[in-house]
């Protein structure tokens, strides 16, 4: 099998027919062509004046393939992905426990679930079904839940966000992920696009396919189960307590996701191995969807064949801070991620069309562990409390907006052509008396900078709505090569919480690893 890169297609090149279209391309007789596969597909749009899709496929011919790869350089030989979930040779007296169901905790229960060892899950919010009704009852204008929100709940923070599986990091579980998600119900092109998501809409279908399959393979999920205690004898986890009662084991996965405060508070209590980790905060800049792919897209913004366009950048600044957009939603809506009560956090999200009017982006300035102004190991949870309780302040709860205008040139404040979609109100607000100095003075100059890269970023009618603060985790915990607390045997740190992953796809690769590492120690008769 050979994979050609690289192929420059129009927009409106027919997909359905691809043995023509290689056999075309690459002047091949159609009869020596078994099969052609689209492999990847990505948009380019470099030059303005000539957006195309650049693609990558599968070619597997009936003769010819040493010869074909002698004629083209962007050609290679493809060998397809070796993957094998492991199997338990032993079975443990109490089953390993994950805390949390978000995609590393998810894809840690699947895989040990394979493995024939049949997990527990807790997970503090309620299932994804009931957990979208709490949802859009506090977008409503209802009373927050602080167990089940839009941090908290089957499927993580990850579901109530864009389910953007684009990832730097390049291991062969990513294909995997990708490989089961579609199995439950994401759709095909998330296993070619180039940068692949699922949307809201989809994701809380999926969510709800992979915990079935848990619980088929012998697993059991258990919603609205906080964990409340650790008990830990001579250096070992031995039992763990919750709000519904204790669970005896010897291996604890902790996937609890970058907003369990409490969590923290409670592992720093038990003598558990913390350290400070920098992050970033920041506001969501929303702008009309139109004029970004305008500005991306030029005379081809219109085309059908193209959604919305989405955009990555990055500043660094003269101060040595870096200001970056990240969580790009095209076509999405910022919504309120607030999970504690007299604090106020967003986010964004798009739903799988990316139909909206708006775009938003986060626009985040790095926080160094000496901004943190102490050396306690949370000081970094209270610095993101601390802002986001500066924001309910500012409006009672309402979320704090101001224009581009007004920030970065004084303007007076209204609302023009973007139309703010965060639920379920608004106030504008001085943001200097939100964020510490330095995040206000570093977007300030950030912003022209990126107006620069985008035409119209700086458009004085964008909005910013305040503040976004759980974009990482402020802490890590500590782990060792074989992904084990360092001072606690038994403790699996796991994904974004723990400090080790950064979004939906490196997490669930990261909930892969360590049950992988747990099957091979309980082969190896560790407990």
């Amino acid at each position: 099998m050979i994979l050609i890169n690289n192929i420059n297609l129009p927009l409106d090149t027919d997909f359905n027919g691809l043995n023509q279209l290689v056999a075309k391309k690459f002047k091949l007789d159609i009869n020596n062509i078994k099969s052609v596969k689209l492999y990847r597909k990505s948009v380019d749009a470099r030059h303005k004046n000539d957006v195309h899709f650049c693609c990558s496929f599968l070619v597997e011919l009936c003769s010819g393939e040493e010869k074909f790869l002698k004629l083209y350089k962007n050609a290679q030989s493809y060998k397809p992905l070796q993957y094998e979930f492991k199997k338990a040779e032993n079975i443990l007296e109490n089953p390993p426990v994950v805390v949390g169901f978000g995609p590393a905790g998810m894809f840690a229960a699947l895989t040990l679930a394979k493995a024939g060892l049949c997990p527990i899950v807790i997970e503090r919010g309620m299932d994804v079904d009931n957990r979208k009704k709490a949802v859009d009852s506090f977008f409503s204008g209802k009373s927050l839940n602080p167990n089940t929100n839009v941090q908290f709940g089957e499927g993580g923070a990850g579901t109530f966000s864009d389910g953007k599986l684009n990832t730097g990091i390049k291991d062969k579980r990513c294909k995997i992920v990708l490989f089961e998600l579609n199995k439950f119900g994401a759709g095909d092109n998330i296993l070619t696009d180039a940068k692949p998501h699922i949307g809201t809409d989809v994701l809380i279908n999926v969510v709800k396919n992979l915990r079935e399959e848990v619980i088929k393979l012998g697993g059991r999920v258990l919603f609205e189960t906080e964990l409340r205690d650790i008990i830990i004898n001579n250096g070992k986890i031995t039992s763990i307590e919750t709000n519904k009662g204790s669970f005896d084991t010897d291996i604890l996965i902790l996937a609890t996701g970058h907003s369990a405060r409490d969590t923290f508070l409670m592992l720093k209590s038990k003598g558990i191995k913390l350290e400070q980790k920098p992050f970033a905060v920041g506001v969501r800049i929303e702008h009309l969807s139109k004029d970004i792919n305008r500005a991306l897209y030029g005379d081809f913004a219109d085309s059908e064949h193209l959604g919305a366009a989405d955009y990555k950048l990055v500043a660094h600044l003269e101060s040595g801070r870096g200001v970056y957009t990240f969580c790009m939603c095209p076509g999405g809506e910022v919504i309120n991620a607030s999970s504690e009560e007299n604090g106020v956090a967003v986010n964004g999200m798009s739903y799988s069309r990316r139909d909206g009017e708006n775009s938003n982006s986060a626009l985040l300035v790095g926080v160094n562990t000496e901004d943190f102004g102490s050396s306690d190991v949370l000081a970094g949870c209270y610095l993101q409390q601390k802002i986001e309780q500066n924001a309910f302040n500012i409006g009672n709860g309402k979320v704090p907006i101001t224009s581009v205008g007004n920030f970065v040139n004084g303007e007076e404040f209204k609302i023009g052509k973007v139309k703010p979609t965060v639920k379920p109100d608004t106030v504008f607000a001085d943001f200097y008396k939100i964020f510490p100095q330095f995040v206000c003075d570093s977007l300030k100059e950030a912003i022209p900078i990126f107006d620069k890269k985008i035409n119209g970023f700086a458009d004085r009618e964008a909005l910013l709505i305040a503040p976004e603060t759980r974009s990482s985790s402020p802490v890590r915990i500590t782990r060792n090569e074989n992904f084990e607390s360092v001072n606690t045997m038994g403790l699996f740190p796991c994904g974004e919480g723990a400090g080790y992953a950064g979004g939906i796809m490196s997490a669930a690769v990261d909930g892969m690893k360590i049950a992988e590492q747990i099957i091979e120690n309980i082969n190896l008769k560790k407990y």
